[in-house]
């Protein structure tokens, strides 16, 4: 007995013993100081900004690149918030090569990929949803070849080329249409899948209409700091960039909104863009394209301010208009 109880404390003490060796002892930051200049002296490049390109320069800079963290874009309906995510996804994914997840509640795959394949063929989305036959009998067949899509006039050509040519990162993107009963657990476990599928942590995640996420039966404006903070959370955890749109209910009903009350109501998101429509810009704009202002109201990595934008529904896509212009 006296044996086995020896025994036993050995086997306790040998256990105890690997478990302290197991627990790696705190490290200070004077001993991590040299490995992460050795990493910041590994940097060849000079990089304008600290996070990944967003395919519009002025945002890339006002914001300082793409960066892990919640990004909330907020305006009413139908002013282009799901044009403009679906751009911006689709330029991080050309401009970084990295993995970029799309969550979609109130648009179908079908609709996405269209507003993508008009964007790139200059093609009009209601007339590819019409089909390769009413393409061919309006445009008919052109008459020279290209190689750059650009060059070649509205047509099936065109449109095939367009899409032939984005394969190489569309490879990259990944879109899942999301209903009611989609939580925040399943999301993290796509994100994970995706990780694991491209064998990289570098992911970008976009939600579009997260205000899904919330209980149906609370008022919107109740879900609206539970789910941001929700959203910074799981940013925080699986360390990805998230931009997450929100609608501006309020703007739609006419109620002047303040854009800059929304940093004060949504202090866990990294940064909050509000998306305004500009009625004197558009003015000079030809139907239905519409001038849009971006308002930076919050940005803790970066500037605040006002970007300006042309919005050209017909392609789902928005174009960078220089300060200077705008004046």
């Amino acid at each position: 007995m006296e044996n086995l109880a020896l025994l036993r404390s050995s086997k306790m003490s040998n256990l105890a013993q690997s478990a302290m060796a197991e627990r790696k002892p705190p490290v200070s930051e004077a001993e991590e100081l040299d490995s992460f200049l050795a990493d910041l002296e590994s940097m060849d490049k000079v990089k304008e900004i600290a996070g990944w390109e967003s395919g519009f320069p002025n945002l890339s800079r006002a914001l300082n690149g793409i960066l892990p963290g919640l990004y909330l874009l907020i305006g009413p309906p139908s002013c282009g918030k799901t044009a403009f995510a679906k751009q911006l996804c689709d330029q991080v994914v050309q401009h970084n090569l990295v993995p970029t997840i799309f969550f979609t509640f109130a648009e179908t795959k079908k609709e996405l990929r269209i507003r993508t394949l008009s964007r790139l063929s200059g093609l009009e989305g209601r007339e590819i949803r019409r089909g390769s036959s009413f393409i061919l009998h309006w445009y008919g067949v052109p008459k020279a070849r290209f190689s750059d899509p650009e060059q070649i006039a509205p047509s099936w050509e065109k449109l095939k080329r367009a899409a032939e040519q984005a394969k190489s990162w569309l490879d990259l993107i990944y879109l899942f249409e999301a209903n009611e009963k989609t939580n925040l657990k399943e999301i993290e476990n796509h994100i994970r899948r995706v990780k694991e599928t491209k064998g990289t942590d570098r992911v970008m995640v976009v939600i579009d209409d997260s205000q899904y996420l919330g209980a149906s039966d609370w008022p919107i404006d109740s879900r609206l700091s539970l789910i941001t903070e929700q959203l910074q959370r799981m940013a925080v955890n699986l360390d990805v960039p998230v931009l997450a749109t929100w609608p501006d209910l309020k703007r739609e009903s006419h109620h002047t909104t303040n854009p800059q009350e929304w940093a004060m109501r949504i202090p866990s998101a990294e940064v909050v863009l509000v998306m305004e429509d500009d009625p004197e810009r558009t003015k000079k704009l030809t139907e239905p394209s519409r001038a849009v202002t971006l308002h930076i109201v919050k940005n803790r990595g970066g500037e605040r301010g006002k970007l300006y934008f042309d919005f050209f529904p017909s392609l789902a896509k928005f174009a960078e208009v220089n300060s200077d212009r705008e004046a």
